[in-house]
């Protein structure tokens, strides 16, 4: 990469500053790949006595998962949990060994219905303010005895007494139970290894232990998955499934794969490789080789139910959207063409595209969100309900800006239908998705359960994974009209699923493509990184700073300095205001050692409570996906108080180790939705294996004022932009999506 700028920063190569690399960690949990979950992956287990944010977005969860569960019972593909290899389960085996082998021509061994009709959800629970981080999941904590007596199952097992109260809430009722009978259930625990609970199984059934038995062989299938969910999928070829099956020492995967779908811990479906149209059922007489001729190759899938039923859930959910809404005999077309026609370039197409469609696409950088801030003033001027959800709180604040922007730029000319009354500024028409949904932001429900909203612009697409885009459109009253809008080349959701790519793939609505560039050296720059090219960009007022380095060490050395001198010295952006992006959380010059020095220079102190003291910057991850910055206020006996953005949260005291990191540092995961006057992004030499095209495009573009890189990676950084695309991920959403809805169009 051309340096621009390299060096114009005085003190960037300057001697005269602390910091170096300080060891140590920083009091948040031991999870060392880049993850936008935060510590730990999950969430802690705190109780309170009102229902907060969090909680009630659980409860949302809840009710579509009791949705899904209704669906899946309605499909006649899923086995029973528990049922022999008879009848349906037995002919569905047997469908799928014949289709893989060659044998038979390709059946719909799923038939699928007419999507359900909708059920409203239950409404959540409304509140201004989170107090409390929420609990991990649905249900009471687990009982004392039932964590002592999984106790004492670990500890016969050699397995470490942390585990008790986990496992037990994994595993329910009757968990110590299921352990002796099964031990290779610990697996069901998030950050076992299939290693562990081998050793594990091992020392509680001695010579019964051995590689060939059902149970270790089906648990670790379920845990594949799982691990495959926390990649992205939301299935997996079989083929892949069975080879890392192999892999793991199981002697009859194909045994394996089956028993896990008889018991209905996972499903099987089965995708053509040509989703352009179904592929047609022969008849009973139509099986010999004259019908196999004519039938398309077949992809078989194997998924957790959860991932699998929420991304079918998803899909039903978008067909509805597309097919309820009432076109061309609607006394608003000429306001719709009257607000197109005030604006220009793609925010009229934009807003023409959302007046005849029910789901319409949206792609641009940052400077391209003043078309959707376009969108929902003119849909506002003209008294519908609308209401736009960004990522983060950071994101919200930021249309907000822009949509009072808008809204004051059309004031003269706009018409508007509703009184001004009646509408709320623009700051009431912007939430963050975590809270849309939890209650806590947006209008709230309808009398039906429904969000009460005629247009929901959904920004950020590209953070929404399978489960959350489900709740947001089974949420959605018939005949409302929803935008997805994001810039498809930064990193994807933390969760599984690739909703927004995988629709763009599919084609099944319109598309408008923003032809609003970002401004400056930085926009310059990122742009470049989007379309595979790093090249060099003039920064003459220092926008753009490359600062080489040698080693880990000295990369920490340089980042402090930066943080703590340079930039508020030459650029003029405090501290508080500058935000250091590394690939992961351990490693010499991760976030933790990063956040370690970046503490010892910025706000010194013991550590009292977890590590941390009052005014330390924090990342507080409540779910996964999720980061909010804050800075701690106080800790006591309710736990650690922050103030996440001028929301006072209180993390328990057993969640802070799980839930909340320092923050003066984040991966680029946690930064995505987010950005800072000032960033400093920090690739030392071994984070040649950790970057992609994808990841530096996304912390690059965390920056609007100044961008400083500490550079180590030598000729990785410049292969990743050009070589290496974000990971694939396998995904059934776009096949569902084109069976379901006809082909659309692309505007612009």
């Amino acid at each position: 990469m051309g340096a621009p700028g390299s060096g114009d920063l005085s003190a960037a190569q300057a001697g005269d500053a602390d910091g170096g690399a300080v060891s140590g960690a920083d009091g948040g949990a031991a999870v060392d790949a880049e993850s936008g979950a935060g510590p730990g992956g999950d969430e802690g287990a705190g109780v309170g006595a009102e229902m907060s944010e969090a909680e009630a977005e659980l409860a949302a969860q809840r009710a579509l998962r009791e949705q899904i569960e209704k669906r899946k019972a309605e499909k006649p593909g899923p086995v029973a949990a528990g049922a022999k290899l008879t009848g349906k389960a037995a002919d569905l085996l047997a469908a799928v060994r014949a289709v893989e082998s060659g044998e038979r021509p390709v059946v719909h061994v799923f038939d699928e219905p007419e999507p359900a009709p909708r059920r409203p959800a239950a409404e959540p629970v409304r509140r201004s303010e989170p107090t409390a981080a929420a609990a991990p999941a649905a249900g009471a904590a687990p009982a004392p005895e039932t964590i002592e007596a999984v106790r004492q199952v670990l500890a016969e097992g050699g397995a470490p007494a942390a585990l008790a109260v986990p496992a037990a809430a994994a595993l329910g009722d009757g968990a110590a139970g299921r352990l002796r009978e099964d031990p290779w259930q610990l697996l069901r625990v998030a950050g076992v290894r299939s290693e562990q609970a081998d050793g594990f199984a091992r020392a509680l059934l001695g010579a019964g232990c051995a590689p060939d038995d059902e149970r270790r062989g089906r648990a670790i299938t379920v845990w594949l998955l799982e691990q495959a969910a926390l990649a992205g999928h939301t299935v997996l070829d079989a083929d892949e499934l069975r080879a890392a099956l192999a892999q793991r020492s199981v002697p009859d995967p194909d045994a394996a794969v089956q028993n896990a779908i008889a018991e209905g811990d996972v499903l099987v479906f089965q995708d053509a490789l040509d989703a352009s149209s179904p592929t047609p059922t022969p008849s009973a007489e139509d099986t010999g080789d004259e019908a196999a001729e004519g039938e398309r190759p077949v992809q078989v899938l194997i998924g957790l139910e959860r991932c699998a039923l929420a991304e079918e859930s998803l899909a039903d959910g978008l067909a509805r959207v597309v097919n309820s809404l009432v076109k061309g005999d609607e006394p608003g077309v000429t306001a719709w063409e009257r607000a197109a026609g005030a604006v220009s370039g793609s925010a009229a197409e934009l807003i023409r595209a959302a007046a005849g469609h029910g789901l319409v696409l949206h792609t641009g950088g940052e400077a391209a969100r003043a078309e959707p801030a376009a969108l929902v003033a003119a849909a506002r001027a003209m008294g519908l309900r609308v209401c736009a959800a960004a990522h983060s709180p950071d994101g919200q604040r930021r249309f907000a800006a822009l949509l009072a922007a808008a809204e004051g730029a059309a004031e003269a000319g706009a018409v508007t239908t509703r009184p001004a009354g009646e509408q709320g500024g623009p700051a009431e028409a912007v939430a963050t998705v975590s809270g849309l949904l939890s209650g806590a932001e947006g209008p709230g429900r309808d009398a039906e359960g429904a969000l009460a909203v005629d247009v929901l612009v959904v920004l950020d697409a590209p953070q929404l994974d399978v489960e959350t885009a489900a709740m947001v459109v089974e949420s959605l009253p018939d005949g409302a009209r929803l935008v997805l809008s994001g810039d498809p080349s930064v990193l994807w959701s933390a969760g599984p699923g690739r909703v927004f790519g995988d629709l763009l793939a599919a084609r099944v609505c319109p598309q408008v493509a923003s032809r609003t560039p970002d401004p400056g050296p930085i926009g310059e720059l990122v742009s470049g990184i989007g379309i595979g090219e790093l090249s060099e960009v003039a920064a003459p007022g220092k926008e753009v700073v490359i600062v080489p380095v040698r080693d880990a060490d000295e990369a920490v050395h340089r980042a402090v300095q930066l943080v703590v001198d340079s930039v508020p010295r030459a650029i003029g952006v405090p501290a508080e205001h500058t935000q250091v992006i590394t690939p992961g959380h351990g490693g010499a010059a991760g976030t933790r050692a990063l956040n370690a020095a970046l503490k010892e220079r910025l706000n010194p102190g013991p550590g009292r409570f977890g590590g941390f003291d009052p005014g330390d910057r924090v990342a507080y991850s409540p779910a996964l996906g999720r980061t909010v910055p804050g800075r701690v206020v106080k800790a006591d006996a309710q736990g650690l108080h922050l103030d996440c953005d001028g929301t006072p949260v209180v993390v328990p005291r057993e969640q802070v180790e799980r839930l909340v990191r320092h923050g003066w540092a984040m991966t680029a995961h946690q930064a995505v939705g987010q950005r800072w006057p000032a960033a400093v992004v920090v690739l030392p030499s071994d984070a040649a294996g950790a970057l992609t095209r994808a990841w530096v495009y996304t912390a690059f573009g965390r920056a609007e004022r100044h961008l400083s890189v500490v550079h180590g990676a030598d000729q990785a950084l410049p292969r990743a932009v050009a070589e290496i695309p974000a990971k694939p991920r396998t995904t059934r959403l776009q096949t569902l999506m084109r069976i379901q809805v006809p082909a659309g169009g692309q505007i612009g």
